[in-house]
């Protein structure tokens, strides 16, 4: 599929491992492209009980890449990245990841989409589309606050800033922190759990959990999209991704 996203089939589990290690496992189109068809394959799979998230090297991912960003803007619900964001959201295979080192902005949104999230205590979290001039993406204007509450929805989405496990673990957005060098064993066997459930049952009660606002995150994630395309073109995006990459530099 991709060498930048490895995926391994065992005992009804799917683990798709985000592979840019050099890079924070930043997403590029190409692993956008990559992971919406390795997610739409396991829907279609019926070897396939349980789908994980992972990233090597001892990151989850650092969000997009923003030079392949800038290169390949999305411009509908057709890019990339969107599609991605699509198929996460309506997947029927309960989704279980497992979070280690840092979260940014897409990394940490995509939890949102997720059945069970377990964090490494050295996980680091950020949702800093703010502070580049750009809009929340990821149906989390819909979805954060319904979990977080809004007043740290809105610190967490108006403020930008990293944020640490404990912090997570307080908005919902993971369900357990554990040590660095146990999380891939506790991750594996929340998964095989799962795995091992009666199949039909566990279908149906991801679908009864998440219907009831399915069309609020298709709307919010259509709106959210539109709206972040807008700002990519905005002079204060402009100006942010500028003096972001020459701070990089």
């Amino acid at each position: 599929m991709s060498d930048t996203l490895l995926t391994h089939l065992e005992a009804g589990v799917l683990t798709l491992t985000f592979n840019r290690p050099q890079k924070k496992n930043a997403f590029t189109g190409e692993m956008y492209e990559a992971a919406t068809q390795a997610l739409l394959d396991a829907d279609a799979n019926a070897d396939v009980r349980v789908v994980v998230l992972a990233g090597a090297g001892g990151a989850f991912t650092a969000g997009n890449d923003l030079k392949d960003f800038l290169e390949h803007p999305p411009t509908g619900e057709s890019s990339p990245v969107f599609r991605f964001l699509k198929a996460l959201a309506h997947h029927t295979r309960p989704v279980v990841a497992g979070v280690d080192g840092v979260a940014v902005g897409i990394g940490t949104t995509l939890l949102l989409h997720c059945d069970y999230v377990a964090a490494s205590e050295r996980a680091a979290f950020s949702m800093p589309f703010i502070n580049l001039g750009l809009s929340p993406e990821g149906a989390s204007s819909v979805l954060l606050p319904r979990i977080a509450g809004t007043a740290l929805a809105a610190e967490l989405l108006m403020f930008g800033e990293p944020f640490d496990a404990a912090t997570a673990l307080r908005a919902g957005l993971i369900n357990k922190v554990v040590p660095s060098a146990e999380l891939d064993a506790w991750v594996k066997g929340r998964a095989a759990a799962l795995a091992a459930k009666p199949q039909e049952s566990l279908r149906l009660t991801k679908q009864l959990l998440r219907e009831p606002l399915r069309a609020q995150v298709d709307d919010a994630l259509s709106r959210e999209g539109q709206l972040f395309i807008q700002r990519l073109s905005s002079t204060e995006a402009r100006e942010a991704f500028s003096a972001f990459l020459n701070k990089k530099k």
